[in-house]
């Protein structure tokens, strides 16, 4: 996937994700002790701190399999972090995927198969199922945004508008669902807006800064009106966010544009503004709603006797 998130990021950001996740679930830590007792013996009271006590009323020793279906279409996201999460219980239990992230799948679609101790796949059902029903989700409605672009040179964009704790799996969601990733986060690219243009001066002081501190990082700047446009692209803008143009006035910055510079609109986009934001001609759409209005995948995992 051709995200901004480089990859040892993302795994680190993974582990600890789904180690915070297990820690709320179990109320505490997993240790190499719990891991090995959730499946192969009982703890004492004083020992349950990181346990699930209703998991513990099946024996031991029982072997489950158990089945991940979509209850409806949807584009599938997250499937490392389900190996995550039973790695993470003692790594007993096997994943057997017969889709992979970014497939587009119709309703009872068979996701995965897994096999192993039966209290380990219903300790890790609730926390599994939840990023993969959360970031499938974000890649679904990315997709269904993407089909309006089709045939066109705009590209969807994600923004910073994520759930705290998830950012780097959101925006990972955003790739499979066709869509691409805005800046990470404060570090790896400008975005000047209203309140920095105040506090800098101007639009001119701040783009000028911007070049002397950090001469090879994008440079883009909010602007609310066409006057500011101009003087964006004087200043020497890499990219221009349009923020609540007209469509009358997203085109004449179009006519505008100098050579080298990239438009992006953004503000309060929905679906239904898609196709007519196209046909202005601008380069980039951002929509926070991708990352902030998620709307889980309906999900279910059923286990059997193996």
């Amino acid at each position: 996937m051709d995200t901004r998130v480089q990859p040892e990021l993302l795994a680190a950001d993974r582990q600890h994700m789904v180690m915070r996740a297990l820690t709320e679930d179990l109320n505490g830590p997993l240790d190499e002790l719990t891991k090995d007792e959730l499946t192969k013996g009982e703890l004492t009271n004083e020992q349950s701190g990181a346990l699930d006590i209703t998991a513990q009323l099946i024996p031991a020793s029982q072997q489950a399999h158990g089945r991940i279906i979509t209850r409806e279409d949807a584009v599938i996201c997250g499937t490392a972090w389900v190996d995550e999460v039973f790695r993470q219980l003692g790594d007993d239990v096997s994943v057997d995927w017969q889709v992979a992230d970014g497939d587009r799948v119709s309703a009872n679609t068979l996701l995965c198969e897994l096999r192993g101790p039966a209290r380990s796949i219903l300790t890790g059902e609730r926390t599994a199922l939840n990023f993969l029903q959360t970031l499938s989700g974000v890649a679904t409605t990315t997709a269904s945004y993407v089909d309006l672009l089709a045939g066109s040179s705009t590209k969807l964009l994600d923004t910073r508008k994520t759930i705290p704790g998830l950012r780097t799996a959101l925006k990972y969601a955003v790739v499979c669902g066709g869509g691409s990733n805005h800046r990470v986060g404060l570090y790896d690219a400008y975005l000047i807006k209203e309140n920095h243009i105040m506090a800098c001066g101007s639009i001119d002081a701040a783009i000028k800064e911007a070049r002397r501190l950090n001469p090879d990082k994008i440079v883009e700047i909010e602007v609310e009106s066409l006057e500011e446009y101009q003087t964006a692209m004087a200043a020497g803008a890499d990219i221009i966010m349009l923020d609540n143009f007209s469509y009358e006035d997203i085109r004449s910055a179009v006519k505008l544009r100098s050579k080298n510079v990239r438009i992006e609109v953004s503000g309060n986009i929905v679906r239904d503004q898609l196709e007519t934001l196209v046909s202005t001609g601008i380069d980039y759409i951002s929509s926070g709603a991708l990352t902030k209005h998620i709307k889980a995948v309906d999900l279910s995992l059923r286990i059997s006797d193996v």
